[in-house]
Parts: C-alpha cells; sequence; structure tokens
C-alpha cells in the first residue's frame, strides 16, 4: 500500500470517529431537558453552563451537528469506494457497499447512540462544550443555515422550536413516575390537580346561586346571627332589592359584636362591608393571587348581564388544589358514592371532567359544567325521578329530583351503544 492509501484510510477512520462523536452529541443533547441542565448548573458541574445554552437553544447546535454527521458519513463512504475500487475492481463496489451499510451504521450510528441513551446526562456534558465550539464556527454556521433555507422552499417551515412538554405529557410522566414509585399517590393527585387548575374558571368552582345563603339589608342583626347560626357560614353577602342586588357582605363577629353593644334591632346593612365582584369565566388562577393580595375571603359571582351567578370563597378554590376540606361539624352526602353492584352514586353538582377520570370515561363536555348540566341538555326537559339517558356507554339517573332541581345521579355502565345522535332518553 502506497503513502496515499495509508492516508485515504487514516482519513476514513478520523471521520468515522467524527461521525460518532456527533451522533452522540445529538443523541444525548436532546435526551437531557432543560430542568435538567439547569439544575446542574445551579450545583456547580463542569460543562453545565455549556449544556444549558445548548438545551434553550437546541436550534442553534443540532442542524450544525446533523449537517456534519451526514458529511462524514458521505465522505468517509467515498473515500472508501474509490480505495477498494483502485484496490479490488469489481469487487471493492461490495466492499465498499458492507463498509458503509455495516461498519458505518454500527461504529459511528448505533453504537454511539446507545451509549448516549444509556448514559444521557455524562455524554451530554463531555460533547457540550466541544458542540459548542463547532456549532459558533461561523463557515459551518452559515452554510447550515443556507441549507436549510433552501430546504424550508422546497417544505416552508418556520425553524427548529425548542421541545417543550405538553400538559397531557406531563401528566403521562406522573403517572409513570407513580408506578415506578418516584413519586406518592398523594404528590401525583396534587400534580394533576395544579395542571388542571390553570384551565379552571370561576364558575366550575362557585357555589351557584341556588345555595347561596344571604340575608337582607333590612333584616335585624339578630335575624342574620341566626341565619349564620344555622348555616355555619361566618359570611353572608347582603341584599337589597334581591339576590341580584348584593351590595356587601356581613361578618358574624360584626354582627355578634353588634349585639353585645346593645345593637340587636339595628338593620345587618349598618354592618356591612364592601364585596368584590368578579366574572364568572375568571380564572381561578388568577382570582386566587387576587384574594391574598386584597385580603378578602369571599367574592360574588356575576353573569355577562350582571346578576348574581353564586359566590366564590378561598376556600373554594384551595380546595381545588387539595381537595375537599371538612371540619368536624360539616354534615354532608359523600359527593361520589361507589355503590356495591358497580353504579355510582354522585352530586348533580360533580364536575363533568371529574367524573369522566373517576370512571375512565368521555362523558360529553359543552356549555354546561356538572353532571346534572349534562342530564339536563340531554333530556330538553327537565327530568322527573327515575328518569334516565344513556351516553357513551352509561346511563345517567335522576335519582333525587327537588323542585327544579336535580340533586343526585346514578351512573350506570350500558352494553348497549347510543343512539346516533349521542344520546338515548327513555324513561
Amino acid at each position: 500500500m502506497s503513502g496515499s492509501d495509508w492516508l485515504l484510510l487514516t482519513s476514513v477512520i478520523l471521520l468515522v470517529i467524527t461521525a460518532a462523536f456527533f451522533a452522540m452529541a445529538e443523541t444525548a443533547i436532546t435526551r437531557v431537558n432543560r430542568v435538567k441542565a439547569i439544575t446542574l448548573a445551579e450545583e456547580g458541574v463542569p460543562q453545565a453552563k455549556a449544556l444549558l445554552k445548548l438545551v434553550e437553544h437546541p436550534e442553534r447546535f443540532l442542524n450544525p451537528v446533523l449537517f456534519l454527521v451526514l458529511v462524514c458519513h458521505l465522505v468517509a463512504g467515498s473515500l472508501i469506494g474509490a480505495f477498494a475500487e483502485r484496490r479490488f475492481g469489481a469487487l471493492g463496489f461490495a466492499i465498499a457497499l458492507f463498509f458503509e451499510v455495516v461498519v458505518i451504521f454500527v461504529v459511528a450510528e448505533a453504537a454511539p447512540k446507545t451509549w448516549a441513551v444509556q448514559n444521557a446526562e455524562r455524554a451530554a456534558l463531555v460533547v457540550a462544550r466541544p458542540v459548542v465550539l463547532v456549532s459558533n464556527f461561523p463557515p459551518l454556521r452559515l452554510l447550515a443555515r443556507g441549507l436549510i433555507g433552501m430546504a424550508n422552499v422546497l417544505l416552508p417551515g418556520k425553524g427548529l422550536k425548542t421541545p417543550y412538554i405538553s400538559e397531557e405529557e406531563l401528566l403521562a410522566l406522573t403517572d409513570v413516575a407513580l408506578d415506578e414509585d418516584v413519586i406518592e399517590h398523594e404528590e401525583r393527585a396534587l400534580i394533576h390537580s395544579i395542571i388542571e387548575f390553570g384551565d379552571t374558571v370561576t364558575r366550575e368552582v362557585m357555589v351557584p346561586r341556588p345555595d347561596m345563603v344571604a340575608v337582607e339589608g333590612r333584616a335585624s342583626v339578630s335575624d342574620a346571627i341566626e341565619v349564620a347560626i344555622a348555616s355555619g357560614f361566618s359570611r353572608l353577602p347582603v341584599y337589597e332589592q334581591g339576590v341580584d342586588d348584593i351590595v356587601g357582605i356581613v361578618f358574624a363577629k360584626d354582627l355578634l359584636r353588634a349585639e353585645r353593644e346593645g345593637l340587636a334591632f339595628e338593620p345587618v346593612r349598618n354592618f356591612k362591608r364592601d364585596a368584590h365582584f368578579v366574572p364568572e369565566t375568571k380564572r381561578v388562577a388568577v382570582l386566587l393571587p387576587e384574594m391574598q393580595r386584597g385580603k378578602f375571603h369571599m367574592a360574588l359571582v356575576v353573569d355577562e348581564y350582571g346578576g348574581t351567578a353564586g359566590l366564590v370563597t378561598l376556600e373554594d378554590l384551595i380546595e381545588e388544589l387539595v381537595g375537599e376540606i371538612v371540619d368536624e361539624y360539616d354534615v354532608e352526602e359523600e359527593p361520589i358514592e361507589s355503590l356495591p353492584n358497580g353504579d355510582v352514586r354522585v352530586n348533580a353538582r360533580t364536575p363533568i371532567d371529574e367524573l369522566n377520570d373517576l370512571l375512565d370515561a368521555d362523558l360529553p363536555e359543552g356549555d354546561w359544567d356538572s353532571v346534572g348540566g349534562l342530564l339536563l341538555n340531554l333530556l330538553g326537559h327537565l327530568p322527573t325521578e327515575g328518569e334516565s339517558v344513556v351516553v357513551d356507554g352509561h346511563e345517567l339517573t335522576a335519582e333525587r329530583v327537588q323542585g327544579r332541581r336535580i340533586g343526585r345521579v346514578r351512573v350506570s355502565k350500558t352494553d348497549g351503544l347510543a343512539a346516533p345522535d349521542g344520546a338515548d332518553a327513555r324513561e
């Protein structure tokens, strides 16, 4: 073999090693998320700052790296093909093909990428600084951008965006972490609640208007105290012409103080405090910090027409995160009750998404928020007790109807299919 042959083979080996290095870099860096990179940088791990730059802006390194890997493969394959043809003639084509398919794939692709997958953090730290230097090399960066621009002419795009994790993926990650005993069941439930909290609006968590306990402004202090004692509430809305005319909020402690001072027969309006009003479409993630800053525990919820839709308390918002808060004096029905035959009995106010999570179902969501709202929408009229409807393989039965309001609903699985319109109402 001549000196030029040895030089050619040495070049091929160097190209394969270079391709393997950058193939490992591509896999390792893309498998390290931004949170992990920030943690490593805060811990003072060497190379972590370089890694954080790459993870925060993958579009700046990925295209040059992919370009270098491709160039190394093509040049190495071309050189070995020329060498094999010169040394072995027609047989050289088969030798070159074997080298390109087997050797390059195993040595420059499969092996380094497999090691990077198994040791992503270690590999990413090793390659971080060299990759930063290469990706910032002006000629290479400009060439890669130019080629990407040509590709966008054929297939218009907006370039590579920073990878992100969607809410669905994050929820799936918590499920996997629970299965692998990385987090506890309570931690998973809290993470789910926090994510869902950002999409929840006040209408979904408020106490609806029919359940509100309020007092008339002209009522006496002693009468208002009786209402507060009977309801167990420490704050009561005060109205004048009707519930749509809320003029303030009265505190039970103010009423008790007034009674002790001999003002038991004074009208409640004299002791009211200012009320806070919020629209029913306001997101609870925005309302909670407002209530913290404003130091108020209750807000009146109004609809688009200015009428009173309900009220929301600080406790209602916190319960969206940590679950129901019940003290030793609360006497409430279980919102969801599992029955021996597999059916479920729920409060008609139970949110649809909560029931879907419980039953692993896909009950439709729309202008209604609760199970009772879904039942009313499907039937198109106020049901009588025992009336039912089938939707998405589940039968919803109105078990308790109080006046014009549904109280409890039984949910049963059915073997039949729903009617073509999505629901089969029947008695």
